[in-house]
């Protein structure tokens, strides 16, 4: 058995000990496709910076099947790593990368793939996705589109060194694939902010849709069911996951906070952690109290504060063992965020596997428990 093969092996039981990874043929599935042909370089966090790792460098193939999601592109710009190759270490901000295993495999087994299932990958990026998808499907069955040529270039040659030939077209996800194709499954590897109604044209009706929700604060998975008349409707998933926004669904920067006065700050029980971790059962009820706010860290103390388009903002901090706020701009956020964690206990605590989701042409919408009751807007 090679190298990579037994890294293969580690890697399927780590993912079966995490319990993520369970049905049969995605366990065949990860131990055939060898994540290493799609992940020649990447880069690497050193210390707020990014180095550049090549394929002869000590403990590469070791990374190529750790748990970890691995950046293959900083800035939109395939100049970034040979520039970090170069001179050391380059700043920027991630814009495609090889997800980590255990995410994958979730969204995979979310898919409920059968048999001759036709899938639609959303954001092919290094390929090797769409190479899970073509080992379980046949090549036949599995097309992926990505907005970015030179991503779809290279990997439709690493596809065919794995023995995989999807169908690989350049265009925007957002509008589908390019032939018009209907297709029972549709997956997204990029996360959205609102579901485009393209998906659901191109999905059979009670065909699913898999994709990650391009939300600052209570993102996370989220499968529709295809309707007659392009519709859908379905589910938040208890499971999690997170990914990089298409491009025409990227924020834009938020701008520099103000320094807060010392009479500025006054104590809350409720800590940010509890509004901003995803680990944490609030913080999707959260996201939905305050649609457009994010989180943004300072540099100068790693504190962390949101920050609302409408210029409101919150700055927290620790202060003798107790949480502060300070916040100010048009709206007081901190105060829709106690009056949102009073809500979310009245009701029960609900986590976020009690939403549900509907799309319309006109609408798309968050509900509790069932549709027709209380709603929340999704966009």
């Amino acid at each position: 058995m090679t190298r990579s093969a037994r890294l293969r092996r580690r890697l399927v039981e780590q993912l079966l000990d995490e319990d993520v990874l369970h049905a049969p043929e995605w366990i065949a599935a990860f131990r055939a496709v060898p994540r290493h042909v799609f992940l020649p370089r990447f880069f690497t966090p050193a210390g707020g910076l990014w180095a550049a790792v090549d394929r002869d460098d000590p403990g590469w193939l070791e990374t190529v099947y750790s748990r970890d999601v691995l950046v293959t592109q900083l800035d939109d710009d395939p100049d970034r790593w040979e520039l970090a190759r170069r001179t050391g270490p380059v700043p920027g901000t991630p814009t495609s990368s090889s997800s980590m295993p255990s995410i994958m495999a979730i969204m995979l087994e979310e898919l409920r793939v059968r048999d001759g299932h036709r899938v639609l990958e959303i954001g092919t990026g290094t390929g090797y996705n769409a190479a899970l998808l073509s080992h379980r499907c046949g090549a036949g069955q599995v097309s992926t589109v990505d907005i970015d040529p030179l991503l779809v270039g290279l990997a439709r040659e690493r596809l065919a060194a794995a023995g995989y030939r999807p169908a690989c077209e350049v265009g925007d996800g957002a509008l589908g694939f390019p032939a018009g194709t209907l297709f029972d499954r549709v997956l997204c590897t990029a996360s959205v902010s609102s579901i485009p109604l393209a998906w659901l044209t191109q999905t059979v009706p009670g065909g699913l849709i898999v994709t990650t929700l391009n939300r600052p604060i209570g993102a996370g998975l989220i499968r529709l069911v295809a309707g007659e008349d392009g519709t859908g409707q379905g589910h938040v998933l208890a499971r999690d996951g997170r990914f990089m926004p298409l491009r025409a669904h990227r924020l834009a920067q938020a701008d520099p906070l103000p320094r807060p006065s010392r009479d500025d700050w006054e104590q809350t029980r409720l800590p940010m952690s509890s509004v901003i971790q995803p680990r944490k059962q609030f913080e999707f009820f959260a996201g939905l109290a305050m649609p457009g706010a994010r989180p943004v860290r300072d540099g100068t103390d790693d504190s962390v504060s949101l920050v609302h388009p409408d210029g409101s903002w919150v700055r927290h901090r620790k202060r003798g063992g107790a949480d502060e706020v300070a916040q100010g701009g048009p709206r007081a956020l901190w105060e829709l965020v106690e009056s949102a964690y009073v809500d979310w206990c009245e009701l029960g605590k609900p986590d976020r596997d009690r939403f549900g989701v509907t799309v319309t042409e006109d609408r798309q919408e968050f509900w509790l428990d069932e549709p027709g009751g209380r709603t929340w807007p999704l966009g």
